[in-house]
């Protein structure tokens, strides 16, 4: 995962919308990540719903400086 999201980071496949929105354009559509009031992520795709992670969160977490590159 943490690769998937490196990789959507180097491509400049992160968008930030405004303050915490985010728009991560995936291999299977473009997703919806925002970063929740106690600093987690929350993201539209069915993995993260599934899981409670997912690349798209991994990468704006990159994005925002807040795990290690």
């Amino acid at each position: 995962m943490m690769a998937k999201a490196r990789k959507l980071v180097r491509n400049g496949r992160v968008e930030r919308l405004d303050g915490e929105r985010f728009n991560v354009i995936g291999d299977h559509g473009t997703y919806n990540v925002v970063r929740t009031p106690d600093g987690g992520f929350s993201c539209t795709c069915p993995g993260f719903r599934d899981k409670g992670t997912c690349s798209h969160s991994t990468a704006v977490s990159i994005v925002l400086g807040k795990t290690r590159r």
